[in-house]
């Protein structure tokens, strides 16, 4: 080999030859250098006669720790004091490989008690990154986070409908657009404003509680557009003090809430067991005494109760049930969507009861809304 190779290849071929993985001499005296190795480590105290035994055993297939005390050892490690060759022991850098062959199969074991010696940060930081992040509905994810600033900066959805939806001006702004669209009663404008539609819908969902939409409930039900909600009530109050009102379809309560600020008493009638049940954990926070939950059949009505002031039907039949009409109060109204949810045939009415038996319909706005069912369940 020239000058010039050997400069660019410093390494032979003789010098990649592996060495034999089984080590040579007896178990019995393997077995000894790996005990005087152990021994070494645990002591910190050098012996010439352990370091020529281990020096001794060939090849890198032994075990790792039989050949740190070897490699590793310097004059500042043979100190008495075992804290202080601790330190010096984290505190050195690798040693560098040789040129030669044998060397670099002593170094090469070297690489594995290094990564064992400090595994604390590496550890910690993994833990912090793969550590699982929480939904909107409180399950853990299994999707590790990008960046920890980031989940720090980000709360979930629910945290953050509890702590800004609960400002008055997010309601404001929410009655604002109903002045806008046409909403003018003042005590059903009042009655919006105050009520918490966030405290009402899924934690998931809480983003979009003061947003123009109908949200699910549960059980094929929604909640109905603040909009819709303020117009039914508008109409059934007509200018007029409300002293008994009854609503057909509880839901999940909030349209109950929201009458209770119009009028002196509510009672509201739900078929769906489990509705039934979500509306009274969500008006208790509230304690808003003038509610009166039942559940039942909303198409035969409540005549125990009988005759409303006003009647709000929350789900759409093809007619308005007679029994409802019936313990509808002579003046009072009946506001209700009427018609079949295919084609979006459903148009908002208006009924007024006129006399003993004399009614008065006025067919309005076309509307959205759930069908009106018999039976409960």
């Amino acid at each position: 080999m020239t000058n010039e190779r050997a400069k660019r290849f410093p390494l032979g071929l003789e010098d990649l030859v592996r060495e034999p993985r089984r080590p040579e001499g007896r178990p019995g005296e393997i077995r000894a250098a790996a005990f005087a190795a152990s021994a070494a480590l645990n002591a910190r105290k050098p012996s010439a006669k352990n370091a020529s035994s281990a020096s001794s055993v060939k090849g890198a297939h032994t075990k790792p720790v039989q050949a740190k005390p070897v490699q590793a050892r310097t004059p500042e490690a043979q100190a008495p004091a075992q804290a202080k060759s601790a330190v010096k022991a984290q505190a050195r850098p690798p040693a560098q490989p040789q040129a030669r062959g044998p060397a670099r199969t002593a170094v090469k074991p070297q690489s594995k008690p290094q990564l064992q010696s400090q595994p604390k940060p590496l550890a910690k930081a993994a833990a912090q990154i793969l550590a699982p992040r929480t939904a909107p509905n409180g399950v853990p994810s299994s999707k590790p986070a990008a960046k920890l600033s980031d989940r720090a900066a980000a709360p979930s959805v629910a945290l953050n409908g509890a702590l800004a939806l609960t400002s008055e001006r997010v309601r404001e702004r929410m009655v604002e657009r109903l002045r806008a669209n046409g909403v003018t009663h003042p005590r059903v404008l009042n009655a919006m404003s105050v009520v918490p539609r966030h405290m009402f819908v899924d934690p998931g969902l809480a983003a979009q509680a003061y947003e123009d939409a109908a949200l699910p409930i549960g059980h094929h039900q929604t909640i109905s557009k603040p909009s819709v909600v303020a117009r039914m009530i508008e109409l059934a109050a007509a200018g007029r003090a409300l002293n008994n009102v009854l609503e057909i379809g509880t839901g999940c309560g909030y349209q109950a809430a929201v009458l209770s600020q119009v009028a002196r008493e509510v009672y509201s009638i739900e078929r769906i067991k489990p509705l039934s049940e979500r509306a009274k954990i969500n008006l208790r926070p509230l304690r808003i005494p003038n509610i009166r939950l039942h559940y039942g059949d909303g198409r035969l009505g409540l005549p125990s109760a009988a005759p409303f002031d006003a009647i709000v039907i929350a789900a759409a039949g093809l007619d308005v049930p007679q029994a409802l009409l019936e313990q509808l109060a002579i003046g009072g109204r009946l506001v209700a969507p009427v018609g079949s949810q295919e084609g979006h045939s459903q148009v908002l009415t208006l009924v007024e009861r006129l006399g003993p038996a004399q009614w008065r319909e006025s067919r309005l706005d076309r509307v959205f809304f759930v069908p009106l069912k018999s039976g409960v369940i």
